[in-house]
Parts: structure tokens; C-alpha cells; sequence
């Protein structure tokens, strides 16, 4: 994360996007008036195939590692493309 770069959901949704080639992302700030201190997020990828959910989790965590530092509360919820068409036909 550059020097001074707001930490937000926003620049959150974009670097998992970016660096994980996720096709949906979703991201919530879930911290007491919004201080970006706990999120929550959903994260569509073709990386994901074909792992397990721990080694899915890393590749988040890995990709966030800087950001991860300065949050409280992380929740993450990891999709294959094929089970994130599944999810939205419930």
C-alpha cells in the first residue's frame, strides 16, 4: 500500500480484483462507524479452482498482507466462478 493510501473498501475491492483476476468482489466495512478497521468480503476468482479453502484464504490474505496489518476483523468468504453461479441461483 503506498505511503499515506487511504485504507477503504474501495481500494480493497480493486487490489483483490487486480491481483487475484477475480471476476466479483465484494467488499463490506463492517467496523463501528466505518474507520476501515474490520471488512468482509466475497471473492469470485478462477484461482480459486480446484483449491482448498485454507490455500484460497492465503492467496487473500497474501495478496492483502500489507493492508491486513492495519485491520481488526477480517472475514472472507472464497468462490469458484461455478459456485458463485450456484450461490445466485439460491
Amino acid at each position: 500500500m503506498a505511503e499515506g493510501a487511504a485504507l477503504s473498501a474501495e481500494s480493497l475491492r480493486e487490489k483483490l480484483t487486480r491481483e487475484l483476476q477475480a471476476e466479483h468482489v465484494e467488499v463490506q466495512d463492517t467496523s463501528p462507524n466505518h474507520c476501515s478497521t474490520s471488512f468482509k468480503v466475497l471473492v469470485v476468482s478462477p484461482l480459486f479452482e480446484g483449491k482448498a479453502l485454507l490455500q484460497r484464504h492465503r492467496l487473500v490474505n497474501g495478496c492483502l498482507a500489507e493492508e491486513l496489518r492495519a485491520i481488526h476483523a477480517f472475514e472472507q468468504k472464497t468462490l469458484t466462478p461455478a459456485q458463485w453461479a450456484q450461490e445466485k441461483q439460491k
